[in-house]
């Protein structure tokens, strides 16, 4: 019997995908049969990604995508269905995180933050329904996946512009849900929300820690972070990226406009 949890035959777009979890999110709806666009302003990063997924006997190809771009991501996405016929997936995984108080946060980077965080899910999630709705050049639905955070759920010291960017994002994928839903376009829009992930932003968090003198060492900051949770591990982008795969595939039919976190329990207290 076939398994359920797979995206054969679809065509997934993954941004921020040069590294961390949306380079395991483009692996993963690779290794599972979908052919994956991986998006980045990251040029070296993306093609070493794409390249990776090819060499293992998968379907990709690099785009490069500066997500604040409007322009860019009309381009991007009818990019993608010229060269696959369609677009069944969109992962919005790009985000950047400013470790800053709010009394030292400047209003640049509070903007910087929205625009990579949440003005580009907006962007991203309107050109994609387009494309998959009735009528659309694409026009056979999809499934749209935001990644929040648990930062979009909890408020965290350090952190006022990324929560708040994370915590509209939670929202907006509500919204949009009920919106396609409620129209019939066959459009599923879900958010995952990661905790502690081992990714290439966190460790700088980490290294942020330690510089401004919060903590002795990147491994006192680690033991921080890790005595928020219940489970006793880092996340790590496969983690993430098992989930994702999950909302694309067709065992996720009935889900829109949820919200699946992923945390190691951090949140469960």
């Amino acid at each position: 019997m076939e398994p359920l949890i797979h995206v054969r035959g679809k065509v997934a777009l993954v941004t921020g995908a040069a590294k961390g979890i949306g380079a395991a999110c483009a692996a993963t709806l690779a290794r599972h049969g979908a052919s994956v666009v991986v998006a980045d302003i990251d040029e070296q990063g993306g093609r070493a990604v794409a390249g990776a997924i090819v060499s293992e006997g998968g379907i990709a190809a690099f785009m490069r995508l500066d997500v604040t771009d409007e322009a860019q991501w009309q381009s991007t996405v009818n990019a993608v269905v010229d060269r696959y016929g369609g677009l069944d997936v969109l992962v919005n995984n790009a985000g950047i995180a400013v470790v800053h108080t709010l009394l030292e946060t400047s209003l640049a980077e509070w903007r910087r933050v929205h625009a990579v965080n949440l003005d580009s899910v907006f962007i991203g999630t309107r050109c994609a329904v387009e494309l998959m709705r009735p009528g659309g050049r694409s026009g056979r639905g999809g499934s749209i996946i935001n990644l929040s955070s648990v930062g979009g759920l909890i408020g965290a010291e350090g952190l006022t512009s990324y929560c708040s960017a994370k915590g509209g994002v939670r929202l907006f994928t509500k919204a949009v849900a009920v919106e396609c839903g409620r129209a019939g376009y066959g459009i599923r829009v879900n958010s995952v929300h990661p905790g502690n992930t081992d990714t290439p932003m966190f460790r700088q968090e980490l290294e942020d820690m330690r510089s401004k003198g919060a903590v002795a060492s990147t491994e006192e900051a680690l033991k921080f972070y890790m005595d928020m949770q219940v489970l006793p591990e880092i996340g790590q982008p496969q983690d993430i990226a098992a989930m994702v795969l999950f909302l694309a595939s067709d065992a996720a039919r009935f889900i829109t406009g949820a919200e699946f976190v992923v945390d190691g329990g951090l949140t469960a207290q």
